[in-house]
């Protein structure tokens, strides 16, 4: 993530002011990689359920590297464009979604463990990567750094991918629906939701659950673009703003830190539940304009971190191992669109109705959020009942 998902927030002005290209177009490459991401990810989960994550981010790895190659070496624009379009390809074959379901398709039902901790690392990604390529802006300019990326994909990477991850036996295609099997361990005393029977899953469940998804995927991505620009926009130094906003960072990995440790004492639907909550206090705080800004970005990045997990835990949980990386190819697809989409639409809301507008907006699909999450909870009781009451 932090070569491709997290790149163009330190390399694209300095594109841009080399190149001449519009800023727009220079972001706008990533928009479209995650769209082309979006758009491959049913395919990317069939084929991780079919024959296992190894060779799938091995291809990643391969994108990824060729397109930083092709952006170092963009004599134009479109070529420009066309080497994102390539790591797109890449990010929708090795992003987290698609590593989920890597870890789902390996350890079946006791993949949760292995997830929680994989988006513990993943959330040093900026924190990490962002001074990495700042450093290197300065010392070999945008098309080295870009180029030293596509070596550690190429050289360390992709080889590693190869090396590490297991040969898995293919598995035949999924039928119709998908299989479920039995839900993940939870607290004593607590009532799991059992999944829905093989072969017929719940629809409502599924449709709820990848609108919350994708609703939480459109706040943290409009938020990692104009973050910034929003704090500012209330009066802010852009030296203030920036030692705020990097208290996001730190509290996603400590709230992935927490949860690791408690992860099994609960259901992941709790894990959801706090992630939501924590993300609607944190912006409605925001946008409330209250005094206690480092508090409100704390709870905000604790929401969207533990966000990650649930949204690699929660799906195991409710409809089983069995068909899980099929369903996490289907469930990225909408998400990843979302965030192709999110920050344009993000700067025309800042545009149109300033930073406090656009944190209103946000607040709004923030509580819309915790009231979906609240709507899958109930369903999933109303379903275990219905089970209990045909036994």
């Amino acid at each position: 993530m932090g070569s491709s998902y997290y790149l163009p927030a330190v390399i694209a002005p300095a594109v841009s002011s080399d190149t001449g290209w519009p800023l727009a177009w220079v972001v706008g490459g990533l928009s479209l990689g995650l769209l082309t991401a979006g758009l491959i990810s049913p395919r990317v989960g069939s084929s991780i359920e079919r024959h296992g994550g190894r060779n799938v981010l091995a291809f990643s790895a391969g994108c990824i590297g060729l397109g930083q190659i092709g952006l170092a070496l963009a004599p134009n624009l479109a070529a420009y464009i066309a080497a994102w379009l390539v790591i797109g390809l890449g990010m929708g074959a090795g992003l987290y979604d698609a590593a989920f379901a890597t870890l789902g398709r390996h350890y079946g039902q006791g993949a949760g463990s292995a997830i929680t901790m994989l988006t513990l690392f993943g959330g040093l990604a900026s924190t990490i990567c962002w001074p990495i390529s700042a450093l290197l802006l300065g010392e070999v300019g945008w098309r080295g750094t870009c180029l030293v990326y596509a070596a550690v994909q190429l050289v360390i990477a992709l080889p590693l991918y190869l090396v590490i991850l297991p040969r898995e036996a293919p598995k035949p295609p999924v039928g119709p629906g998908l299989p479920v099997g039995p839900g993940l361990p939870v607290a004593p005393g607590l009532k799991e939701a059992t999944p829905a029977r093989e072969g017929n899953p719940d629809l409502s469940i599924m449709i709820v659950l990848a609108a919350t998804l994708t609703l939480a995927a459109v706040i943290s991505s409009t938020l990692s673009v104009h973050l910034l620009t929003i704090l500012q926009g209330s009066g802010m130094a852009l030296a203030a703003a920036v030692g705020l906003g990097v208290l996001v960072g730190p509290s996603q990995v400590a709230a992935r830190a927490i949860e690791m440790m408690i992860a099994r004492y609960h259901h992941p639907i709790f894990t959801k539940f706090a992630s939501v909550t924590f993300v609607a206090i944190g912006v409605s705080t925001l946008w409330a304009g209250m005094p206690i800004i480092p508090l409100a970005l704390g709870f905000y990045g604790a929401g969207i971190g533990l966000e990650s997990i649930a949204r690699g835990t929660l799906p195991l949980a409710l409809f089983g191992s069995n068909g899980y990386a099929k369903l996490m190819g289907r469930l990225a697809m909408p998400s990843l669109i979302a965030q192709a989409a999110a920050p344009s639409a993000g700067a025309l809301l800042l545009e149109r109705f300033g930073p406090h507008g656009t944190l209103a907006a946000l607040s709004g699909l923030a509580l819309a959020n915790v009231i979906l999450a609240c709507g899958l909870g109930w369903r999933m009781l109303r379903r275990r009942q219905s089970q209990v009451q045909t036994r």
